[in-house]
């Protein structure tokens, strides 16, 4: 089924499927100095953006702040990534008479853009993973024209963001129908049903997350969705780490827990723990003086709510940390964290009400036995994570104590249930870097195989195309011969196919 667009959006995605070829085509150099010319912009336009994201959002100033930084790294990290080419993956196997199988002809094979994408964008990041966030970084960069839904909790910011973004892209030389915002929970359907639309992203909770996959996969002619969702961040903590630096754990994960009010994808919501450790007593210490948080919005407040005297009616479960929750006379929520703590076994009695994510300052303390096989309780309790986390003692770094095989099978257990494996860290405070990771199986993201931070984010709005036997002159540029654009191109060269399983061999 394909909504009908009111005029007013019809023009939108008109805009961008006329678009599609124009921006496609623009030279790899001039979209990076487009991206390039975004960040300088939003930088320059800082105080203004952060003061509105403030009071729209709630969220303190210092984030804020870091959170433009952030945009702005990912936005030239791309740039450069895009200026080198190396997203094209170019392959190019030249005609070879002495191919094994027989004459090859030459086939040469590229990554092109989609088309039109329209992203959804997030709540608890109203920069990073809003108009201006990796997502949309990822299909300007791709060659895609980009259609932004605006998330109905910083309605303002993002119109402030949209204008800054518009006309930096158009002063760089980035053709009419590049980028577009709208607003409304029933244009964004609309637009993701229209056959103009190649693809979606989406950053936010898990029914909303699979009400707009499912529109995307059902359509006449599915299309790719990459969503990323719900996630509840397993950490697993040993008796020798505790034991080295019990108080360093409970800051750092009262800080990780806290951090935005609790309010970001990566917080560790369930950490496992050794019965009888001092870890909760750390905790209840390093909490005294904590500070109330304002949570985005009321719909949010009500729903944490709701999910914390959901755990607290658990039987077995106890406060570490008793935490908060009062509402303003605006309907806003004023939270300070909650910590809980319930053995093993307790916490196996009622699975379904605390392995659901609580999107909030809120986690929960599992207490394990000394006897407990670790590895096990990652399938037993979970399904797809963004990430999961394991605490060493420094001997255990080394691989020398008798537990190694055991933790190594945990670690294991949670490679294969999560995108990031982290070591003596918490989860919150994804790095923006080449090589990252912000991924994982169902519910964490609807395509386990792609990323939304990180160089490989851009693949999610390019496919392949090969091109067998083409004359030069109808080449795409990056697989010509003279290499015009001078990206990375793999070449295979003649007659090594008759050499192929001479490296098994040894």
């Amino acid at each position: 089924m394909t909504d009908a667009l009111s005029p007013a959006i019809e023009a939108v995605v008109a805009r961008a499927a006329a678009a599609a070829p124009a921006v496609a085509a623009v030279e790899p150099v001039v979209r990076a100095r487009a991206l390039v010319a975004v960040a300088d912009a939003l930088e320059a336009d800082r105080d203004r953006l952060v003061g509105i994201a403030m009071r729209e959002t709630g969220l303190t100033e210092a984030r804020l702040n870091g959170e433009v930084a952030r945009t702005a790294v990912q936005l030239r990290l791309f740039a450069d990534t895009v200026a080198e080419g190396a997203h094209l993956d170019a392959r190019i196997d030249p005609a070879d008479d002495a191919f094994a199988l027989g004459a090859r002809p030459d086939i040469r094979r590229v990554h092109v853009p989609l088309g039109p994408v329209i992203n959804f964008a997030a709540s608890n990041f109203p920069f990073a993973f809003s108009v201006m966030g990796g997502d949309s970084a990822a299909i300007i960069a791709a060659g895609c024209p980009l259609i932004v839904k605006a998330h109905p909790g910083h309605p303002e910011l993002s119109d402030a963001t949209a204008e800054v973004a518009a006309d930096a892209l158009s002063a760089a030389g980035m053709p009419d129908g590049t980028f577009q915002l709208i607003h409304g929970r029933e244009e964004g359907v609309a637009v993701l049903r229209d056959p103009r639309i190649a693809a979606g992203a989406f950053t936010g909770s898990i029914p909303a997350g699979r009400f707009l996959a499912d529109i995307a996969a059902s359509r006449p002619s599915p299309i790719p969705f990459f969503g990323e969702l719900g996630s509840v961040n397993p950490v697993f903590v040993t008796a020798a780490a505790v034991a080295e630096r019990a108080d360093a754990l409970a800051a750092g994960f009262l800080a990780s827990v806290s951090g935005s009010a609790g309010q970001l994808c990566t917080k560790p919501g369930v950490v496992f723990i050794p019965e009888g450790s001092a870890l909760p007593d750390a905790v209840r210490a390093a909490a005294d003086g904590s500070a109330e948080h304002r949570l985005l919005n009321p719909g949010i407040a009500r729903a944490f709510e709701e999910r914390r005297d959901a755990a607290l009616a658990v039987n077995g479960i106890r406060p570490v940390v008793d935490g908060a929750l009062r509402f303003d006379s605006e309907g806003q929520g004023w939270a300070l964290p909650t910590v809980l703590a319930i053995p093993l076994q307790a916490f196996r009695a009622a699975r379904e009400t605390l392995t659901e994510e609580v999107f909030g300052p809120f986690s929960i303390l599992v207490e394990v036995p000394e006897d407990t096989d670790l590895a096990a309780l990652v399938p037993e309790f979970f399904e797809g994570n963004l990430s999961g986390t394991v605490h060493l003692g420094a001997e255990e770094a080394d691989g020398g104590t008798a537990n190694a095989a055991d933790l190594r099978a945990l670690v294991e257990a949670l490679a294969r249930q999560v995108g990031r494996v982290l070591f003596d860290g918490w989860p919150t405070g994804v790095a923006v870097t080449p090589a990252q990771q912000h991924g994982g199986p169902w519910p964490a993201t609807t395509n386990d195989s792609s990323t939304s931070v990180g160089t490989a984010a851009i693949s999610r709005f390019l496919r392949p195309v090969a091109f067998q036997n083409a004359p030069a002159a109808l080449l795409p540029l990056p697989l010509r011969d003279d290499n015009p654009l001078g990206v990375p191109q793999a070449v295979s060269p003649t007659g090594a196919s008759q050499h192929w399983g001479s490296l098994a061999r040894g």
